[in-house]
């Protein structure tokens, strides 16, 4: 950067006039031969600290780890943990469902996304043990075309779901829907309107003998970049 090489430059010009003092001896008077006497040291450490900076991996929206291109929407995103810890969804660096804003339930956690502009449209949870499937089928049935559609389970996602709330998310597409099961972990980028299956989406069995935790399966994440939708 500018201010990089400005630092450099000045360090440059300090350590020349340190050099030209030594070899010829010119006297200084006591603060000025301090100050210079000390330019060794503080040059190192601003060569320290510009290789440090130098070498400090680049951080990109949503914590992803490679920048995404122009006209993509960065999004990362996670399953809950057991039925201790929510499920989390960001999207181009603003977190759109996490226990810390409190907006996350057990059961099947969906964020609406604007495909054209990234802006945020709805985040709700439909509890899927406990509850009805009824209004999770209703909310799909009212998403608009050009929407994207972010679906991540917690604790159990699959006991109440049926065949028409299987297939409404099947047309977003998933690939993995019809066969989530109890206490799976899932998550799931697609859209409203999409023609092929979704390449976002990871999707992990509960099995009591791989499960990470005692009853649940590992958390699963997944990362990528949203095409924006195009006129």
């Amino acid at each position: 950067t500018g201010a990089a090489k400005l630092v450099v430059v000045i360090a440059i010009f300090l350590l020349t006039f340190y050099v030209i003092f030594q070899v010829f001896e010119i006297k200084m008077d006591a603060n000025l031969g301090h100050i210079f006497g000390n330019l060794p040291v503080v040059f190192s450490k601003i060569l320290v600290y510009f290789l440090l900076k130098a070498t400090k991996p680049p951080r990109y929206k949503c914590g992803i780890s490679k920048a995404c291109p122009e006209k993509h929407f960065a999004f990362k995103m996670s399953s809950g943990a057991a039925n201790v810890v929510g499920p989390k969804i960001c999207v181009e660096d603003n977190v759109l469902m996490s226990g810390v804003k409190n907006n996350v339930g057990r059961g099947i956690n969906t964020a609406l996304v604007n495909g054209k502009t990234g802006e945020l449209l709805d985040t709700k949870f439909f509890d899927m043990w406990g509850g009805d499937v009824a209004p999770l089928i209703e909310f799909l049935k009212t998403i608009q075309d050009g929407t994207i559609v972010l679906m991540a389970t917690y604790d159990d996602g699959a006991t109440k779901l049926n065949d028409e709330a299987r297939k409404l998310i099947a047309e977003l597409g998933s690939s993995s829907i019809t066969n989530l099961g109890f206490r799976d972990n899932w998550v799931f980028c697609g859209g409203k309107g999409i023609k092929t299956k979704s390449p976002f989406e990871q999707h992990i069995k509960n099995n009591k003998d791989t499960n990470k935790y005692e009853g649940w399966p590992e958390v699963v994440e997944m990362e990528g970049c949203i095409p924006q939708k195009q006129e």
